[in-house]
């Protein structure tokens, strides 16, 4: 950043940032054989940022559907409330039954753009490389501000 850049530059920066640290957590399941085929967004931001949404689709390469209950918490109390119920009293048996019946996708979603993808694939592996290099291996660059942050914090001295 430098004096020149703008607000929405900042802002879109951080979206991409937060983006980038979830395709970490992807890749991290994809090596460990979980496969990760699609993101099912829930809450308020799913549906009130579409810039969101899209940077997360073009910067992971994978469709992200939204749910369409606003309120996600207070529809999986319900399941499994319906589920604590079970079908004798007009509830579920599983908890996989009651979200077949009683969850719902938008009829909207997010596809990845290629060509965003391709750009955002260089950028990504800039962004990996820099997060081993602050946080992992012999460079513990984030180590050290955090123990020098302490040290200030609670007035100890090296």
């Amino acid at each position: 950043a430098t004096l020149a850049t703008r607000a929405e530059e900042i802002y879109r920066a951080l979206i991409e940032a937060t983006a980038y640290g979830t395709r970490m957590i992807i890749e991290t399941f994809r090596e460990n054989g979980v496969p990760v085929n699609e993101i099912i967004a829930t809450g308020g931001l799913p549906n009130r940022n579409r810039l969101l949404m899209q940077i997360y689709a073009d910067v992971t390469g994978i469709p992200i559907y939204v749910a369409e209950a606003a309120q996600i918490g207070a529809l999986g109390s319900a399941m499994h409330g319906a589920v604590a119920a079970g079908s004798q009293a007009g509830g579920y048996d599983s908890i996989v039954e009651a979200s077949k019946h009683m969850a719902r996708l938008r009829d909207e979603w997010y596809e990845p753009n290629p060509e965003h993808h391709a750009i955002y694939d260089r950028l990504y592996a800039e962004y990996a490389l820099l997060h081993d290099y602050f946080g992992r291996g012999a460079n513990d660059v984030m180590k050290r501000l955090k123990a020098l942050k302490l040290e200030v914090r609670t007035g100890r001295g090296a």
